[in-house]
């Protein structure tokens, strides 16, 4: 598991996880934080930290390190990407994409043996869309920094 210690599990690791798999939102340390203390009125976000770290590690959950934003977790391991609201900050699963959508072309132009990817989707969420003016005078969009590459009709 992880690092290989043998860990015990405690009433406040389990908590954490239980709460962590009901949700989809993706919550951050300190929104688990906010749930978990209505069952458990005196747990910390450091003990709240330090557990998502460590399920984290032993592969129990997912930490997602979005560019721009606090880190967020989810408990839902199955393969899937997500797309991240750039106004709001939100995060939503996206499911029914192929599993690699590069499929080894990475490592024939590289010559790496590729372990794994990241793939991030980015855009205004339902939520926002209409709130905000997210367009550049060109009819552009580069939410701090990122590469933007047009759509098409291929993923």
């Amino acid at each position: 598991m992880g690092d290989g210690k043998p860990r015990r599990n405690t009433r406040q690791r389990q908590v954490v996880l239980e709460e962590l798999r009901k949700l989809a939102s993706h919550p951050t340390a300190v929104e688990l934080y906010e749930i978990a203390r209505r069952r458990l009125p005196k747990i910390s976000l450091a003990t709240v930290y330090r557990n998502l770290e460590l399920l984290t590690r032993m592969g129990i959950a997912r930490k997602l390190e979005t560019r721009g934003g606090q880190a967020r977790f989810d408990g839902d391991l199955d393969r899937h990407y997500h797309v991240r609201c750039v106004n709001c900050g939100r995060v939503d699963d996206v499911r029914g994409l192929p599993d690699n959508p590069v499929n080894g072309a990475v490592e024939e132009v590289s010559g790496y043996d590729v372990q794994g990817f990241r793939l991030e989707f980015f855009g205004v969420c339902p939520g926002c869309q209409g709130k905000f003016e997210t367009e550049t005078e060109d009819g552009g969009f580069n939410p701090q920094g990122y590469e933007v590459h047009e759509r098409s009709g291929d993923v």
